[in-house]
């Protein structure tokens, strides 16, 4: 399933199936539990009228059993003998005993105990005993009692005239004045609690698809709805990788949603990645005109040497092969750089650095003054290859525009190291201070390709101290020139 409407209707709908399932499971049983319970409390009542009974001493042949097909009654002693029934019971279970014919002795009264042994006189004797002391009994009503104790519930079937059914049994005891215990056992059906379960449980099973199909399609039809822009977003991005044109852009939707907020996320990386093809391709294109000349002028001081060896050039020539040299060099560290490459973490000295540097430029045209701070940390973290190139273009820019003076100070200023490069040339003009960091861009044709600068110097300096977490800014000189400052974080 590939679709992402597909499996999210689909998933919808599993959740809300489960979900379903177990609302309506547990309706059910909350349902059956409340019918049962009220049930409970019918048998209940039933069987506290008939112990009541049975603790007035009212015989067992004259005891009020009520409805028997609404509430059928069984009556125990405390051997578990069957004493009285209802009428038309024909079957019972859950009760304790199935059986539902009284024994010999459910003629006596309840008031009175014979053994199992007793003769039909005595029977006789009992009967006549009863009937005699009825009016007395009425008379002197509670010599017995029922017990206050919570019933015990159970679930059986019974058999009442020819019609089987489940009932919820509740057993009562009750204790006569002759001091003997009987256990009544009285039921309620459960008929409607199992045709209201029935009823809801069909409801519910009749009404889950139908519902299910509701939630399926209503996901469908909104996650389509909000499907399509990126549908959109897709065929603009197939289209630009077909032609090629990163010029183009997505469609942005009005809404402000996570989709919104990819088409403008989308628009940016194809800014980046327009502005990162134009800028290589200039570079491509800028390196190609910069090799040119060395490569062209070596090449013919070659060819003149090849055939006057007496009119060859070797000075200019090895001019020309160093000049090429550092330009590859140069051209190399950028990509280096393009690719992502991170400097090292570690320790630097700034101002050793810049002195070993210095001290490599004893023949430059115009001598450079070195100043370190005394008492400070001038130490950063970084790499030492990339920190001294960075240093020697400087040198060099300071070099080709100096009148007289070229001076380096390095100093702590805070938690950071600064290092200047100031002369006393002409200066960078405040429109072209962002300029000139740019790549093979030179403010003076003429004299920076006179001094071998290719404009890939500063461009070079200022991505190595970005890459260092730091700055390199151009401001005015108290010389007058220029004052190239690289700050770095300091190590700590």
């Amino acid at each position: 399933m590939r679709s992402v409407r597909a499996r999210a209707a689909l998933g919808a709908t599993l959740v809300v199936a489960v979900a379903l399932v177990a609302a309506g499971l547990a309706v059910l049983l909350v349902l059956r539990s409340n019918l049962t319970d009220r049930a409970g409390l019918e048998a209940e009542v039933a069987a506290r009228e008939v112990a009541g009974q049975l603790a007035l001493d009212v015989p067992y042949a004259r005891l009020d059993l009520g409805d028997e097909e609404t509430h059928p009654v069984q009556v125990t002693d405390e051997r578990g003998r069957v004493v009285a029934v209802s009428d038309d019971l024909e079957a019972i279970t859950g009760t304790g005993t199935a059986r539902v014919t009284p024994g010999p002795t459910s003629s006596t009264g309840p008031g009175t105990h014979d053994d199992d042994d007793d003769d039909d006189d005595d029977v006789k004797d009992a009967d006549k005993h009863d009937d005699t002391d009825d009016d007395k009994r009425d008379d002197d009503p509670g010599r017995g009692e029922v017990s206050s104790d919570e019933p015990e519930f159970s679930n059986g079937t019974a058999t009442v005239d020819g019609d089987r059914a489940d009932y919820r049994f509740a057993a009562v005891e009750a204790t006569t004045s002759a001091g003997v215990t009987l256990t009544v056992h009285a039921g309620a059906p459960l008929a409607a609690e199992q045709e209201a379960v029935g009823s809801v449980r069909g409801a519910m099973l009749a009404g889950l698809p139908a519902l299910l199909l509701v939630v399926a399609a209503v996901t469908w039809l909104v996650t389509r709805r909000a499907l399509r822009p990126v549908e959109g977003i897709r065929r603009e991005l197939a289209a630009i990788t077909a032609s090629q044109d990163l010029g183009r852009r997505v469609p942005e939707p009005g809404s402000r949603d996570e989709i919104a907020r990819l088409a403008r996320t989308t628009n940016e990386t194809l800014s980046a990645l327009e502005t990162s093809v134009d800028r290589q391709r200039r570079f491509v294109a800028d390196a190609s005109h910069e090799l040119r000349s060395p490569i062209a002028s070596l090449r013919t001081q070659l060819e003149v040497g090849s055939a006057h060896p007496e009119l060859l050039d070797l000075p200019g020539a090895v001019a020309d092969t160093v000049r090429l040299q550092a330009l590859a060099a140069d051209l190399l560290l950028l990509a280096r750089l393009d690719a992502g490459e991170r400097p090292g973490r570690a320790a630097v000295d700034l101002g050793a650095l810049v002195r070993e540097e210095v001290s490599q430029r004893a023949g430059d045209r115009i001598p450079v003054e070195v100043s370190v701070a005394e008492g400070g940390a001038v130490e950063v973290s970084g790499s030492r290859g990339q920190l001294a190139r960075v240093i020697g273009n400087l040198l060099d820019n300071a070099e080709r525009h100096a009148e007289r003076s070229v001076a380096v100070t390095v100093r702590a200023k805070g938690r950071d190291v600064c290092l200047e490069v100031a002369d006393d040339g002409t200066g960078v003009p405040p429109p072209e201070r962002e300029r000139i960091f740019e790549r093979f861009v030179r403010l003076d044709d003429a004299r920076t390709r006179d001094g071998g600068g290719a404009g890939l110097g500063l461009a070079l300096a200022r991505d190595i101290a970005s890459r260092h977490g730091g700055t390199l800014t151009v401001d005015t000189s108290p010389r007058g020139g220029a004052a190239f400052t690289l700050r770095l974080p300091g190590r700590s």
